[in-house]
């Protein structure tokens, strides 16, 4: 679907981006009164009230597109519109996962967000709903290098995309240079982006606070004189069935 300028305030009637926004419109709001409005610029998007960008939200769902997944907002907290939105998607094939916030409770079809390690001490505003859409491999055998991902984007197949808990997204490459670090070393230690910053702190020797317990950690294993590896566990989380029979599996180490 092509991606349309609107400008602040205007209603939009016959224009639904991204992918969830036309499927949850129909769903929810039948009445024919909803408002859907769109933030210049951007693929975030307002469901219910005015469709007008205020201060003060009168939407009663707002979706932030990411890719690979979206981010969706239940102003008012509403656990019966998180319900709905839910039912829902769990009946769409394009759907991989579904992370409800944890002060919603726990909703079948759903893992709490605490598991994608989405609630914090941040003083943003924790999405309502995480979701993952489906990704899948051409060929089973290669899984990691014939993925095919399904995104909330403008972008064409082949000018790549990111956001989604596939393992295709996930599992990348990270490489360390220096004098500080082991040469010719594999790490089969789990690693991600939030390591970086720790790590290079402790090699220029910088001591960091940490506003939350969401942080990364020192890659002592990659540094000179550290251990082979370090302990690290494989888990599954799996969540009760929706009514369309969908679960969210996830797995993590």
């Amino acid at each position: 679907m092509p991606h349309r300028a609107q400008t602040p305030g205007r209603h939009l009637d016959s224009f639904c981006q991204p992918l969830q926004l036309c499927v949850l419109r129909l769903a929810f709001f039948r009445d024919g009164d909803v408002g859907v409005g769109v933030f210049p610029g951007s693929k975030k998007r307002l469901i219910g009230g005015s469709g007008n960008i205020l201060d003060n939200t009168d939407a009663k769902v707002i979706i932030a597109a990411n890719g690979g997944s979206d981010l969706s907002y239940v102003p008012d907290h509403d656990v019966n519109t998180a319900k709905k939105i839910i039912a829902f998607l769990a009946k769409q094939d394009y759907v991989g996962g579904m992370f409800l916030d944890d002060s919603f409770g726990r909703l079948p079809g759903t893992l709490p967000l605490s598991s994608i390690n989405l609630v914090g001490a941040t003083g943003l505003p924790t999405p309502t709903i995480a979701l993952a859409f489906k990704t899948f491999a051409t060929d089973p055998n290669n899984a990691l290098q014939t993925a095919v991902q399904i995104a909330d984007s403008a972008l064409q197949q082949g000018q790549g995309m990111h956001g989604s808990l596939g393992r295709d997204n996930t599992f990348n490459n990270m490489a360390a240079i220096g004098p500080d670090f082991k040469s010719h070393f594999v790490d089969f230690s789990p690693v991600s982006n939030a390591d970086i910053v720790p790590t290079v702190a402790q090699i220029l020797g910088f001591e960091l606070s940490s506003n939350g317990d969401l942080r990364g950690r020192v890659i002592v294993e990659a540094l000179k004189g550290g251990p082979f590896a370090v302990f690290f566990e494989r888990q599954a989380l799996i969540s009760q069935k929706a009514g369309s029979g969908q679960s969210t599996a996830l797995e993590f180490q």
